[in-house]
């Protein structure tokens, strides 16, 4: 491995981890906080991003690499105490990955600041395996190792008003 597949492969590792997974067993809504009822694993419902819809994200996900295994979006409230930590996610969609580009709705409690994180889980197994799995943020930030891959909230939020905001974003693989 050269030395540049190497420093991506730790970096990536990262954030995919940042990504975080669900413990075996455990099902997603169990780790919503009781705090912020919106937390919600949903279908992927387009009618809310249709026009006249909304406040919601619609997202376009390019460079998926395999139509196997699961793609994972999920939407944050733009906050550093929220961006990326377990559980603080508003909802979730779970999708079979198709090659290429997948489109996918997310809706969001009102206008304002958010951030979205997406994971592409290869072989499906809920577990991070940074050699095949990637993923992808909001805003295409570069990867940092220094930070352990983990882009601020500040390079990844959005604005939101009272309908529908698109933004796209490119999937990114470490093998």
């Amino acid at each position: 491995m050269t030395r540049l597949k190497s420093i991506a492969a730790l970096g990536g590792a990262a954030i995919l981890a940042g990504l975080g997974t669900v413990a075996p067993g455990v099902p997603a809504m169990a780790q919503a906080s009781s705090s912020n009822d919106y937390r919600n694993t949903i279908s992927n419902n387009m009618r809310s991003c249709a026009p006249g819809g909304g406040p919601a994200v619609r997202v376009t996900i390019n460079g998926i690499k395999e139509a196997s295994g699961k793609v994972r979006a999920q939407v944050y409230n733009a906050t550093s105490g929220e961006w990326l930590e377990s559980g603080k996610w508003l909802n979730r969609v779970e999708l079979p990955a198709r090659r290429g580009r997948m489109t996918i709705c997310l809706p969001v409690p009102k206008s304002g600041n958010y951030a979205v994180a997406v994971r592409h889980d290869v072989n499906g197994n809920g577990e991070t395996d940074i050699r095949t799995d990637g993923g992808a943020m909001s805003n295409d930030p570069s990867i940092n190792i220094f930070n352990l891959g983990k882009p601020g909230v500040d390079k990844t939020r959005f604005n939101v008003g009272n309908g529908v905001t698109a933004i796209s974003i490119t999937m990114k693989y470490f093998a």
